[in-house]
């Protein structure tokens, strides 16, 4: 009898765990991708319209940038549009998707509404960002002040305007993807999605990059530790080129 009851049991407490995994609108499980492994599918909607599918892709290789958007709660992560607009001028500049046989696509953790406020300000923030680095009196500024301006100026290496990112006729305004992952099915998969990091609590992405080749495996990953130690282009276009896409 007792062992009637312990099965019974057993077979209870499995059910109630089934059951609560196929509950809808769970949390979706942190797996994420190794390096040297396959990168796992995924169709999201963009910007501009239309879906981006990463195994339609297949057959070149795909730079995927995790933004953080917000910073705070109604402030945006400046560094995340700084490169943002960095990719785009050196895109229009050096044909860098031609050169590396890629394809790049921006993913962020939010809805229509509000990824189209983060690339619309996009300008309004690169003035914020000239203004910092260009100080009406620098011989005037304290030793606080300095440390400040250098790091900015670390920061920030290129000095970029508005008219930078303004493409050529015959060029697209646009030219990369901004993805949407709305309900962070994406994001939180991968682990790339907080609602406290970088000591702010708001809904935010981790900084990251992922390079996958041109056969759909993960070549390169980093997570950002913080949100002013991403990896350069410089670097990233050196870790291309190890993959064998430069020409």
């Amino acid at each position: 009898m007792k062992k009637t009851i312990i099965l019974m049991a057993l077979v209870l407490a499995l059910g109630v765990s089934f059951a609560l995994a196929q509950q809808p609108g769970q949390q979706p499980e942190t797996r994420p991708v190794t390096v040297m492994q396959p990168m796992p599918d995924f169709t999201l909607p963009a910007l501009d319209g239309g879906q981006v599918t990463l195994s339609a892709l297949r057959g070149r290789n795909v730079m995927i940038i995790f933004s953080r958007g917000y910073a705070a709660e109604n402030a945006w992560c400046t560094i995340c549009q700084y490169q943002y607009a960095e990719l785009v001028m050196r895109e229009l500049r050096d044909k860098v998707r031609e050169k590396y046989d890629l394809e790049v696509l921006f993913v962020l953790p939010y809805d229509k509404d509000v990824v189209t406020k983060w690339r619309d300000i996009v300008p309004e923030q690169l003035e914020k960002i000239k203004k910092w680095k260009n100080p009406a009196d620098p011989a005037a500024l304290d030793e606080t002040a300095r440390r400040r301006l250098e790091r900015y100026k670390m920061i920030f290496p290129l000095d970029i305007a508005p008219a930078d990112i303004e493409a050529k006729p015959g060029e697209p305004a646009r030219p990369f993807p901004v993805l949407m992952d709305a309900d962070r099915a994406l994001t939180k998969r991968l682990g790339v999605f907080a609602t406290e990091w970088g000591g702010s609590k708001v809904d935010q992405g981790i900084p990251s990059v992922y390079i996958v080749d041109k056969a759909g495996t993960l070549r390169f990953k980093y997570i950002g530790q913080t949100t002013v130690d991403r990896p350069s282009y410089d670097y990233l276009f050196k870790i291309l080129d190890c993959v064998g896409a430069g020409k």
